[in-house]
């Protein structure tokens, strides 16, 4: 697969890097901006705004990314990394961590290429 086939705006479910897995949605807007780079915004539940830079070879997309967030009520940057396997052109499946997050648990996300028709209804 050509990294040109991932970019596109996919809709997303995760499961977060704790022992509950408590979940989220959201989606994520993947930009091609070179032969193998990309970069990343998700949103997440309609608030968080998330930023990253990846690159991608052989099917696989790694992501470094980070978000302002709270720690124990003070503001901070949290960040960490996600490795998709590129299923086919329209579906992504993948795992991540983050600095702060619990070392015993991987979080989990799932994206879904969105239509055109999609696309156009969102307000993004």
């Amino acid at each position: 697969m050509a990294i040109k086939t991932v970019e596109g705006i996919y809709e997303i479910i995760g499961y977060n890097q704790d022992k509950d897995h408590s979940g989220y949605t959201g989606y994520l807007r993947l930009i091609v901006t070179s032969k193998n780079r990309v970069d990343a915004i998700w949103t997440i539940g309609g608030e968080q705004t998330q930023t990253g830079k990846g690159f991608f070879k052989d099917d696989v997309l790694v992501i470094n990314f980070s978000y302002r967030g709270e720690l124990k009520n003070r503001p901070k940057t949290f960040k960490g990394v996600v490795v998709y396997k590129i299923i086919n052109d329209n579906v992504l499946d993948g795992f991540w961590s983050e600095k702060f997050g619990d070392d015993d648990y991987l979080g989990f996300e799932e994206g879904r290429r969105l239509s055109v028709e999609e696309v156009s209804q969102l307000k993004l």
